[in-house]
């Protein structure tokens, strides 16, 4: 009996043990600090040329991850090993199979080498145990200004007529190898396709400026119909959402909302099938909001790049870019003025 308790006391103590090894260990993991030349937000450049953007923090005790790789969700993620300099994360997602959606994970390993970004994204093929590897660097993107611009001071220059009523002179399909549903009617710019759900890509291009801008006032007027969805994107970052005020796409993603990240303080939409009119200022990363004629978003920061967007640093110029591989849409009288510095 009195082996037994012993033998048991044994047990108890080498049990206690483990457990405060890996409560130690779990300890020192959390503690270990994110190394300093990643944090932060950083424009990335993928082997497979898509847009991508990475943000790494530490905040509240809590070491996380952001990634977006051109659409879909960006996490967060949790940081799940620091080593030698370098961070190991997971990003999860849902993919579509001919056996039905199926969750993916792929490791994402990344840190500084010589000064540069240096990354890997590891996913699973769909045959097996093989893994591809999508090798990728990065730009830091400067801090968010700590205040918000004062444009009361600002003064804008000279319209520059972004669509001309007749053709489509200025602009270029963002995709090469899509159908162009885009064409000009009744001095309108049109995209016609057939697609009519919310799915976040399709077969039909996307359109875009030529001309590349830095921060401006931007007044584009646009006709969707009852559940249809496009979108305008300013720089080619930061994308106003352009749905029907009665969209199933509200909050966050409404009519008004700069998609997932400022949602409107009022519905000011109108409802399918209504000529609406956005006028847009975008200066220093924040953006004030004019949905027919009312103020729905008063100069509040946009913290990175929406889902979709096809450029990712803040810090350069960038497009006027307008959704066509949603649904069929009008826009007309598109201009904009630049913020002179």
């Amino acid at each position: 009996m009195n082996h037994i308790s012993a033998h048991a006391r044994a047990c108890t103590d080498m049990l206690r043990c483990i457990l405060s090894i890996s409560l130690c260990s779990s300890i020192l993991l959390q503690a270990a600090p994110l190394p300093t030349n990643l944090l932060g937000a950083w424009s990335l450049d993928l082997e497979s040329r898509q847009p991508a953007w990475m943000r790494i923090i530490e905040e509240n005790g809590k070491q996380q991850a952001y990634l977006r790789v051109y659409v879909g969700s960006e996490g967060p993620y949790e940081i799940k090993s620091i080593d030698n300099g370098r961070i190991q994360f997971d990003m999860r997602k849902r993919k579509k199979t001919d056996a039905g959606r199926i969750s993916v994970v792929s490791t994402v390993d990344v840190g500084v080498m010589n000064g540069q970004l240096d990354g890997v994204i590891k996913s699973p093929t769909d045959k097996g145990s093989a893994v591809t590897r999508i090798h990728f660097t990065g730009t830091k993107i400067s801090s968010m200004p700590k205040t918000p611009p004062d444009l009361t001071r600002v003064r804008f220059g000279n319209r520059i007529t972004l669509f001309n009523g007749k053709d489509l002179t200025g602009w270029r399909p963002y995709e090469s190898n899509k159908i162009m549903g885009w064409s000009v009617e009744d001095s309108l710019l049109v995209n016609n396709t057939p697609k009519t759900d919310f799915s976040a890509t399709g077969a039909y291009a996307n359109l875009r400026t030529v001309e590349e801008f830095e921060d401006f006032r931007l007044h584009i007027e646009f006709l969707v119909g009852k559940d249809r969805n496009s979108g305008v994107y300013l720089r080619g970052m930061y994308e106003a959402q352009v749905v029907d005020r009665d969209s199933r796409m509200q909050g966050l993603q409404g009519v008004g909302a700069i998609f997932s990240r400022i949602a409107p303080s009022i519905n000011a939409g109108k409802p399918g099938g209504a000529w609406q009119t956005y006028d847009i200022t975008l200066l220093d990363r924040h953006v004030t909001v004019i949905l027919n004629g009312m103020k729905v978003i008063d100069n509040q920061p946009v913290i990175g790049p929406t889902g979709g967007a096809i450029y990712t640093n803040p810090d350069r110029p960038g497009p006027i870019y307008l959704q066509g591989d949603h649904t069929s849409v009008k826009y007309r009288n598109i201009y904009l003025e630049p913020v002179l510095k």
